[in-house]
């Protein structure tokens, strides 16, 4: 059993992966998720990711809660089980990416974790990365 602070890192951890999915974030997310479970079967993992994406997005308005909500347990259960299978060391670094994620902190690492692409926008858009940047951007036709 997993004491309290634990299973709150879980359960953010599950509500960070819900309240992700079909945003921008989701592709770093998805890949910081399926390292912490690399150990075992990130290859799993990433599938069942994608699953929760596919779920959440093609909810309709009336089932849609249930769903978040349902997803949300799912990688809380999830998170509970990897925390409980670490020892000691590994699992404070777990726990600290799972923070890190339910903060919506980039992870640690090379910039893999902040690269952006494949995106498709739709409307007026502005998407900026890093510290210390300057961006302007110009919507409309310019005349």
């Amino acid at each position: 059993m997993l004491e309290e602070a634990l299973a709150a890192v879980a359960a953010a951890g599950g509500t960070a992966v819900v309240q992700a999915a079909g945003t921008d974030a989701w592709g770093a997310l998805r890949q910081r998720v399926a390292r912490l479970f690399g150990r075992a079967d990130g290859g799993r993992e990433r599938a069942e990711l994608d699953r929760t994406a596919e779920l959440l997005a093609t909810a309709g308005p009336t089932e849609a809660e249930l769903v978040r909500e349902s997803q949300e347990t799912s990688w809380r259960g999830r998170f509970e089980v990897l925390l409980e299978s670490l020892d000691a060391g590994e699992r404070e670094q777990v726990a600290a990416e799972l923070r890190r994620l339910a903060a919506g902190e980039p992870g640690p690492g090379p910039a893999d974790d902040t690269t952006v692409s494949g995106n498709t926008f739709r409307g007026p858009t502005a998407f900026q990365i890093g510290d210390g940047n300057r961006q302007d951007n110009h919507f409309g036709s310019g005349a």
